[in-house]
């Protein structure tokens, strides 16, 4: 998840002076019993993060297997050259998920290992993988849920038309999606386009942090953050939108599935309460990372206040555009893990985002320097989504915590104990539960992560899994406390005891 700054300008209240709080005897219990009955739990991952066999079983190359390999830009020089070797370890894998007691497995397709150029060509090595996959998936009763775009652009894509800069990358992902919906569409009946938007052209664009590494020199050696990160986002939700209008047309019927997006978002509190500035920042910081992607599609244009900041750096939808990207879900995933203040530099007049209050952070601390502990933040933003949008059908498709790598020196048994996790997981699913009593429809809760896996730029060395990977010894798998939580909270009244 990254995070980069925007600015609005447009008061709109914060939507919140109707929800009832309960005390914490009155605290819903974390279980499977106290969710809607077909509530569907799962586990979160990403091609790039766990495949691995970058060069292998004919796949192309992405801007991510470059990108990793220039030196210092991914933390100790690590790549998702062999991440966790999912693909050749997908049926442990599965396994694993089923032993959590789980319902789906949320992966996406690394569409250089379908279309190694991005276009033209099929790699059906690659294809017979994820047919591989879906069928252990499916033959232990887990549902797939499948993103088709997890941040790994095809590099051919990349040096021919500038991947996701160029109007032609509309065309080119709709071919990819047409074909994995004719390939998988008739089992699979759950697809998400695009994983958060947001990160890939604010860390890719604007920061240059990821991949292709762009943004404006001297920071890097070329890119516009001024402009790119909003192009970037522009083309990827026409690409959404003519995608979703394909598979209405020709498969929804027929197949018998749902589509959606995934976007995500931190919850911004404002830094005084009482302060109509501030909760009109913290509603600008909203709709400038959340509503810049929902709004398009629940409404047909982008928030009047990134429109007025923002000028003609913003691009316009044009009437046929618009009319297509709006209603172009059937429900919207959200990715959250922390919350931050959002006040005004007294001194600038700058609208700002800060985890820090009198020195004291939001919440609890964890080794990546975004993420901070609030599990209220949860109940909030999907209430914000629910009173915006008129209560669409919401999947949580990410939440998790991290934390760093201990001391090798410690025996396995101590380094699987993660306390933290177990209550990050506890306190922001019961936030899930109020949410659900506060009405807002909510169908899923997957976790990030099912294992311990490469995190982008800081590769290794934190940890977000509920298996621990050993990555001294073959990569071996083993549960952690959290995956013995799991399994137990989420048994069905059916179920034999482990």
């Amino acid at each position: 998840m990254a995070i980069f700054k925007r600015v609005g300008v447009v008061l709109i209240a914060i939507l919140f002076a109707s929800q009832q709080f309960v005390s914490a005897e009155e605290l819903p219990i974390v279980e499977r019993a106290s969710f809607p009955k077909d509530f569907v739990f799962g586990a979160a991952t990403a091609a790039y993060q766990y495949e691995g066999a970058a060069k292998e079983g004919g796949k192309g190359l992405s801007i991510w297997d470059t990108f990793t390999h220039r030196p210092g830009v991914i933390a100790g020089n690590t790549t998702g050259d062999v991440a966790v070797d999912q693909y050749h370890r997908y049926a442990e894998d599965v396994w694993l998920l089923k032993d959590l007691n789980m319902d789906a497995y949320r992966f996406s397709i690394s569409w250089p290992r379908i279309f190694p150029k991005g276009v033209g060509e099929v790699n059906w090595e690659g294809v017979k993988y994820y047919d591989s996959l879906i069928d252990h998936l499916l033959e232990l009763n887990l549902e797939p849920y499948i993103t088709l775009y997890h941040w790994d652009m095809p590099q051919a894509l990349e040096d021919s038309i500038g991947g996701w800069l160029s109007p032609d990358i509309v065309d080119a992902f709709t071919r990819y999606a047409r074909f994995c919906f004719e390939r998988w569409g008739p089992r699979v009946k759950h697809w998400i386009t695009f994983n958060e938007i947001h990160s890939f052209a604010g860390a890719g664009y604007f920061s240059g942090e990821h991949a292709p590494g762009r943004c404006s020199p001297p920071k890097c050696a070329a890119g516009n953050s001024s402009t790119e990160p909003y192009i970037v986002s522009h083309h990827a939700l026409l690409s959404h939108a003519y995608t979703v209008d394909m598979y209405r047309k020709e498969f929804k019927d027929s197949q018998n599935g749902v589509i959606g997006i995934t976007a995500d978002s931190s919850w911004y509190e404002p830094m005084d309460s009482n302060s109509t500035s501030d909760q009109q920042i913290a509603q600008e910081f909203l709709e400038g990372q959340l509503g810049w992607y929902l709004d398009p599609i629940f409404f047909g244009d982008y928030p009047a206040s990134m429109r007025k900041g923002l000028g003609s750096n913003l691009p316009t939808f044009t009437a046929e555009e618009a009319a297509l990207v709006k209603g172009s879900q059937d429900f919207v995933g959200i990715n959250h893990y922390s919350s931050m203040y959002a006040t005004r530099n007294e001194t600038t007049g700058e609208s700002i985002q800060t985890a820090y209050k009198d020195g004291v952070a939001i919440g609890g601390e964890t080794p990546s320097p975004w993420l901070f502990v609030v599990p209220s933040g949860m109940r909030k933003l999907l209430g914000w989504v629910r009173e915006r949008y008129n209560s669409p059908i919401i999947y949580v498709t990410e939440n998790g915590r991290d934390e760093a790598n201990k001391d090798e020196s410690m025996p396995l048994a101590d380094q699987l104990k993660d306390p933290e996790r177990i209550q990050y997981y506890h306190d922001y699913m019961q936030n899930v539960l109020l949410a659900i009593q506060d009405e807002a429809d909510i169908r899923g809760y997957f976790a990030w992560s099912l294992l311990d896996n490469f995190e982008w730029a800081v590769g290794t060395t934190v940890r977000f899994g509920i298996y621990y990977v050993d990555y001294k010894n073959d990569l071996a798998r083993y549960p952690k406390d959290s995956a013995h939580w799991f399994q137990q909270i989420l048994k069905k009244t059916t179920d034999s005891p482990k």
